[in-house]
């Protein structure tokens, strides 16, 4: 087990004009599970691939410990990688798939057994050792391919989207297992998503990346309070956060006819147009009267207990979409105009010019 650092890491693809990294600078503890997650094309699975050796880093270090890996070959790293695809040996068995790599190394059979025995029992792949792959579902492959991983004990495990070809419920039940059982082996671990669900709920800590940039390195609490730009306000949290385009006028930002009070600090910082963002729980509906957002309801999506309103902006020029939170069993229903008042203390403002968090 060891520690992971990215030092100004960045990696340019031949014939590219612009670097699909730019300057990553992260450093991940011994133990850690780190998610990099952001949109397709945002260099996470990059990133990734630099760690595990099988790109260049054009320019910056990569540090495995105490140890400059920035060059070193891939065998020559001491990673286990686990693939979106599984990338199972067809003609062989669970267990021989587990162990194959153990005894390319060199490991005698009887360490060999002991090992996919050990990794079988956590994840409950004793009764499939004899099968072939293509007698597995897709959730049994999947932990056969963690198995695989785990009998080398490596100094970290890379995970590159591995939830992806499995459905719903299936992804929810198998990222609990992941993350715990990252967990109990305390491997430092780094896992590539797009979803910011599992990035929100298995991750120590979370890199938003957009173009190649970091945009924001924090716990999933950090992120979801306190995003550092409208990137990360929009992309963390599900449904997104509302984004607001707001008019300053003297001591508040206005939003048609719904005005927001600024801090005086805020005042000193701001001058013409705002972003006000606000999450779907964060938007009450008020009484018929009560100044806040008029709202004309599009659809209401019905979740049990809880629902979300879709909706836009009544009496705007340009379609302005906002969500709520609200109640599932008793709610407006398409083509009523409610009123929705914003939780004051759960507001986050942003600068309209460069996107950056105002305090």
């Amino acid at each position: 087990m060891s520690s992971i650092t990215f030092e100004n890491v960045s990696r340019v693809y031949p014939g590219a004009t612009t670097p699909s990294v730019d300057g990553l600078d992260i450093e991940i503890s011994d133990g850690e599970f780190l998610v990099l997650v952001g949109p397709s094309g945002c260099g996470k699975s990059t990133t990734l691939r630099m760690l595990a050796g099988l790109e260049e880093v054009d320019s910056g270090r990569v540090l495995l410990g105490d140890r400059d890996v920035t060059h070193a070959a891939p065998k020559d790293r001491d990673i286990a990688m686990v693939f979106q695809n599984y990338a199972l040996y067809p003609h062989m068995t669970v267990a021989d798939n587990m162990g194959f790599a153990l005894k390319i190394a060199g490991i005698s059979a009887e360490e060999r057994r002991t090992r996919v025995l050990e990794a079988a029992r956590m994840l409950d792949l004793e009764p499939l050792l004899d099968r072939k792959p293509k007698a597995l579902s897709g959730g049994q492959r999947q932990r056969v391919a963690m198995g695989r991983a785990i009998v080398r004990k490596p100094q970290a495990f890379l995970m590159d989207e591995p939830l992806s070809n499995l459905d719903a419920k299936l992804r929810v039940q198998t990222r609990t297992q992941i993350a715990s059982l990252q967990r109990r082996l305390g491997v430092t671990t780094v896992y590539v998503t797009h979803d910011q669900t599992e990035a929100l709920t298995m991750g120590d800590r979370i890199a938003v990346l957009k173009d190649g940039r970091l945009q924001q390195l924090g716990t999933p609490r950090e992120l979801y309070e306190t995003p550092y730009n409208v990137f990360v306000a929009g992309f963390i949290g599900s449904p997104a956060m509302n984004l607001l385009t707001a008019e300053v006028a003297g001591e508040s930002a206005r939003i048609g006819s719904y005005e927001v009070a600024l801090s005086p600090a805020a005042r000193g910082e701001l001058t013409g147009a705002v972003v006000i963002g606000v999450r779907p729980e964060d938007l009450v509906l008020a009484p018929e009267g009560t100044p806040g957002l008029p709202v004309v309801v599009d659809l209401v999506e019905e979740l049990g207990a809880d629902g979300y309103l879709y909706g836009h902006l009544a009496g705007q020029t340009d379609r302005v979409e906002v969500v709520a939170r609200v109640n599932g069993r008793v709610h407006p229903a398409a083509g009523d105009t409610v009123t929705l008042v914003p939780t004051l203390d759960h507001l986050h403002l942003f600068d309209a010019a460069s996107g950056a968090r105002v305090e």
